[in-house]
Order: C-alpha cells, then sequence, then structure tokens
C-alpha cells in the first residue's frame, strides 16, 4: 500500500511540478476549445519512473513531503524572485547542459519575432534553499506570508532538512524537478519580477538517463519559450481560471511551437529521425489526468502536437520562410480538434 500511495503521489505531482502554468486565457481565435474526453491513456511515464527511483527507500516521514506543494516549488521560486543576472548561470548539478541551454536560448530569440529583451534564463538549485533569506522572500512573495509567518515557515523548513537526510539539504532531485516560464509581474516585497524561464537541476536529469540528453535541453527550453511567446500574444495571462481544455491547449501549442522551431531550417534544423525522439519527450511529459485544471494532454496528443509543428516546417513551399508567431497560433488553434483526437 505504501508503494501505490507514493506511485500516486508522484503522478499527482508531476501535474504541479512540471511545466507548472497557472495562468491561462482563451485566446481569441479560437474561443469555443474542444472538451477534454477521457481516452485510454499510458500509466506513468519513464521520466516520473526515474523520480519514483529516486525516492524509493525514504522513510514514511520523508515521504510526507510529497504532498508539500509549496516545499517542491521552493527552489524554483527562489530563483524567481533573487536570480537576475543570466551571464553566470549554470544549469545542471555540474554545469553539464549549461552551453547547450545557453546557444538555444540565444537561437530562439533570434528565431521568433516576439520582444525578448526582457526574458531571462536562470537555474534553480537545490542549495539555494540553505539560504534563509531567500526561502523568506519566497513566502513572503509567492505565498503573501506577512515575515513572522514567512520566519516560522523557514524555520520548519530547515527542521525538516536536519530531520530527514534523505532530502540531502535540498539537494535531492525531487526539490528541482521542474522547468517554469514565470511572466513579468508585480510582487509584494519584492517589487517587479521580469519574464524568466526557470531551469531545475533534476529536470532533464531523467532524459539523461534514458537516452535523451542531446535533444532534451534544447526541447524543454524551446518549450518553455513557447509560454513567453502565449504571454506576448495574450494566450496565457495572470488572473483567469485554469481549466483542463484551457492548459492542454496552451501546453500543446507549446509542443506545437517548439517542434516547428527545431525543425525549421533557420532553427535546430533536426531531422525527422531527431523529431520523433523529440515527440518522446514531450510524450513523457503528458499525463491522463483528464478533469485536473493542469491537464497537459495525453502522451500520444502531445507527439500529435509536435509532429504538427514539424510538418508546419518541413510541408512549407518557401522552408526558408519563418511564419509569424500569431499566425502560427492561428494555425494551430484551426488544427487543434484534430490534434486532440489522437
Amino acid at each position: 500500500m505504501k508503494s501505490i500511495n507514493l506511485f500516486a503521489a508522484i503522478f499527482s505531482l508531476s501535474l504541479v511540478l512540471l511545466f507548472g502554468c497557472k495562468e491561462i486565457i482563451d485566446h481569441p481565435v479560437n474561443p469555443d476549445l474542444p472538451e477534454v474526453v477521457p481516452t485510454p491513456c499510458e500509466g506513468i511515464s519513464p521520466s516520473n519512473l526515474w523520480l519514483l527511483k529516486q525516492i524509493s527507500g525514504w522513510s514514511k516521514g520523508a515521504v510526507s513531503i510529497l504532498s508539500n506543494e509549496e516545499a517542491a516549488k521552493m527552489a524554483i521560486f527562489v530563483a524567481v524572485f533573487t536570480e537576475e543576472d543570466s551571464e553566470n548561470q549554470y544549469y545542471g548539478v555540474k554545469g553539464e547542459y549549461t552551453a547547450q541551454l545557453k546557444k538555444t536560448f540565444k537561437n530562439l530569440q533570434d528565431f521568433w519575432d516576439i520582444n525578448s529583451d526582457n526574458i531571462i534564463m536562470v537555474a534553480a538549485h537545490g542549495s539555494m534553499l540553505q539560504d534563509r533569506d531567500k526561502v523568506i522572500k519566497v513566502y513572503q512573495a509567492e505565498y503573501g506570508y506577512r515575515f513572522e509567518k514567512a520566519n516560522k515557515y523557514a524555520d520548519s523548513l530547515a527542521t525538516l532538512f536536519k530531520t530527514y537526510p534523505e532530502y540531502l539539504n535540498g539537494s535531492h532531485p525531487f526539490f528541482t524537478f521542474n522547468a517554469y516560464a514565470h511572466q513579468q509581474k508585480n510582487y509584494p516585497v519584492v517589487g517587479q519580477v521580469k519574464d524568466k524561464i526557470i531551469f531545475g537541476d533534476a529536470i532533464l536529469q531523467p532524459f539523461d538517463a534514458l537516452g535523451y540528453g542531446d535533444i532534451a535541453p534544447q526541447a524543454i527550453l524551446a518549450h518553455e519559450y513557447a509560454h513567453h511567446i502565449q504571454y506576448d500574444l495574450g494566450i496565457k495571462d495572470y488572473g483567469i481560471p485554469l481549466t483542463p481544455a484551457g492548459s492542454r491547449r496552451t501546453e500543446l501549442m507549446a509542443d506545437a511551437y517548439a517542434a516547428y522551431f527545431l525543425s525549421h531550417p533557420r532553427g535546430a534544423a533536426m531531422q525527422w529521425k531527431i523529431v520523433q525522439r523529440v515527440a518522446e519527450v514531450f510524450s513523457y511529459l503528458g499525463d491522463c489526468d483528464f478533469e485536473s485544471e493542469l491537464h497537459h494532454g495525453t502522451p500520444i496528443q502531445r507527439k500529435a502536437a509536435t509532429e504538427w509543428g514539424y510538418k508546419l516546417a518541413n510541408n512549407a513551399d518557401n522552408k526558408d520562410h519563418i511564419i509569424s508567431s500569431r499566425e502560427f497560433a492561428v494555425l494551430f488553434d484551426a488544427d487543434l480538434k484534430n490534434i486532440v483526437k489522437n
């Protein structure tokens, strides 16, 4: 029973952790979104099984943190609220993804037509959770706690790390198993926070272990960058309630944006066999939680969206031409019903 409960916790948390997106509105070109209809769906993905393996052997008390959403997101939000310099960042525990991600980020900025001057890319390391002042700032800015309460919660987190050595003082992959596109916003305590893409140390580790280390960094970054395209176009924004259909639409569209860039001769220029592997990466990040407001689309639908983006680039009459980000969204919305039929 303990294993079953742990499985359920990891599966549900994956919807919150992976590509967490909190703000969605309907794009004006497609106000009537296809209904989310339950279909036969695969179980837990290889990437989440990797995380499950990292947690196996934890004590009963240590496992309790799996339901603590604030702790799971803390390292990511530390990066959101305290990292302002993109130049001196390293990605991965040993910096193993740094060169690949920085090169891809520059290529994405050159490729798409949005104003990207205000977007910075930063890393979230588990070691950040040892900085008490930064943790307090997160509790104040993100969760709205007064200083006294934020201080108390920071004490509680520090106590957890001392109590359970399994957490590795915050450096366990559980705490950085995330990539996140943050939209510019003004917060209490910290003020204006820029548009950011945050990469947790652990988000790429399972894909490296599964043999996708050569393409997963580019794929996941291109997906997160696509969310900033959606922010720019008004497809995503703060203050609008999430819905399963709305979340699925923006996540599948982000997969398609990513595949178009990765396939395009002026983008990453990946060939079909490589794009098929990208589709596998995105499929591992799909889910079968059809009633969740964070539903990202099924593994099959995420593959279909990736293939759609590839075909748009590959079948173009003028393969050197890059369509506008807005035209891309219109074309995607026009075909969304076909994509989600898969």
